[in-house]
């Protein structure tokens, strides 16, 4: 072997042998540095286990204080639930009653019309029955529908008593349109309206005013502009609209046929239209204003009005007051933190010893921190979790055992947890940071 290929060699080899050595300097690094991981994350296992320890023993030794400063915030929470129960409560009734009067209702209405013509003269574009049938035709969503005829009368109730009543010419559609009750008899059907049967169906105060009362006053009869009319059934509304709708206390309905031969005209005032899904109202509104007036002339000023904005100025009106009512519950929250916060300074003032001797002992800040924050939490959320059990435990019970359905809010329960938890974070770090700053050779030396 010559010596440049020697040479060649020998460096080859200590080149092996350099990688070698990194590569072995390098797995003892990895290994040191996991080791050292190890070390550190069981150290921090032990601490934290140990902080628990310390503070359920605390928690044991004085089983009384502990109940007395966690009442604070089971109150607390309770109330959270509660509050946002009740909100919940009041606004599902509010919309339900809402609902009944119809809120997938759209009462399209003629608004009055214009001058037309040199001499400006005014005219009267009424709605007609084709109109109601063109947006039939024409609305998918469109259920039912009915025209409204209006007419007064003044009706004699006896003993010399005449009053001016309300009568309206509807179709059977109207029932279901408007949502009416008929406590007693029947609503008019389709064969009344074919057939021009002189029928009505009255008010309950109408018929307890003229005939003693609703059950008496089915099959009487009684007149109108002189012709007779035989009562078939007394109606209401799902809920007292107090006068807001074309309802009063003493309406007649009579057949739509019928009531042409006291107007002597098919025109209407208001056609109500019931939509499949109170979402169509909007788009539904919108279209049935538009095919009608594309019926008339221009001029002409109709106007489509619903339930909509009611609803939902009722749904915002409900959510500010739960809103309101939590942030009253929010203060019982915060007195309860206060209270966390005076017992566990009363605490530490009282566990000073123990704090010099864990310091002694080898104990950091960050531990004995650690564990007096720990304390304050597990109080807290203690508190805030007996709370939020009494909290579901009324609703759950009415819902269980009686017929009415209280509704419950998932978030509530996490709302009242979660500031459970920051209540103890917040008013815990006071007490347990001047627990840490306290200096170990005078705490030894407290008595």
């Amino acid at each position: 072997m010559t010596a440049s290929k020697l040479l060649k060699y020998m460096s080859t080899v200590e080149q092996s042998r350099d990688t070698a050595r990194d590569t072995a300097r390098e797995r003892e690094q990895a290994r040191q540095e996991s080791f050292r991981r190890t070390i550190r994350s069981a150290h921090s296992t032990i601490a934290f286990t140990e902080t628990m320890r310390l503070a359920i023993d605390s928690f044991r030794s004085s089983k009384t204080r502990f109940a007395l400063t966690a009442l604070g915030m089971v109150i607390g929470s309770a109330s959270v639930i509660l509050v946002v129960t009740i909100g919940l409560t009041g606004k599902q009734y509010v919309l339900g009653l809402i609902e009944k009067i119809g809120t997938n209702e759209v009462e399209l209405e003629y608004a009055g019309g214009g001058a037309a013509g040199t001499e400006n003269t005014i005219y009267n574009d009424y709605l007609t029955r084709e109109d109601e049938r063109a947006v039939e035709l024409q609305v998918p969503s469109v259920l039912y529908s009915s025209p409204v005829l209006e007419f007064h009368d003044r009706i004699s109730f006896g003993g010399g008593v005449v009053k001016d009543t309300l009568v309206l010419g509807v179709v059977p559609a109207y029932q279901k349109v408007r949502n009416l009750i008929v406590p007693n008899g029947r609503f008019m059907d389709d064969q009344d309206e074919s057939a021009h049967i002189k029928c009505a169906v009255v008010t309950i105060p109408f018929a307890r005013e003229m005939f003693g009362s609703p059950d008496a006053a089915v099959g009487q009869s009684f007149q109108i502009s002189g012709i007779p009319f035989t009562i078939i059934g007394t109606f209401k509304e799902s809920v007292d609209t107090f006068g807001e709708s074309e309802i009063t206390d003493n309406t007649i309905l009579v057949p739509y046929s019928v009531g042409r031969y006291f107007t002597g005209t098919d025109n209407v005032k208001q056609i109500y239209f019931s939509l499949r899904s109170m979402d169509d109202v909007p788009d539904a509104s919108k279209a049935v204003v538009r095919i009608v007036k594309a019926r008339h002339k221009p001029n002409s000023v109709y106007k489509a009005t619903n339930l909509q904005e009611l609803l939902t100025t009722a749904a915002e009106i409900a959510n500010g007051l739960t809103a309101v009512l939590i942030a009253v519950a929010m203060v019982t929250l915060a007195v309860g933190g206060v209270g966390i916060m005076n017992i566990m300074l009363a605490n530490v003032r009282a566990r000073i010893r123990e704090i010099g001797i864990r310091k002694a002992l080898g104990a950091t800040s960050r531990e004995i921190r650690l564990q007096f924050l720990t304390e304050a939490v597990m109080i807290s959320l203690a508190g805030g979790v007996m709370g939020t059990i009494l909290g579901l435990a009324l609703p759950l019970s009415v819902t269980l055992f009686t017929s009415y359905s209280i509704p419950i809010s998932p978030w509530s329960i996490v709302v009242a947890l979660g500031i459970s938890l920051v209540v103890g974070i917040i008013f815990g770090t006071v007490p347990a940071t001047r627990a840490a700053q306290m200096d170990p050779v005078e705490s030894l030396k407290y008595e």
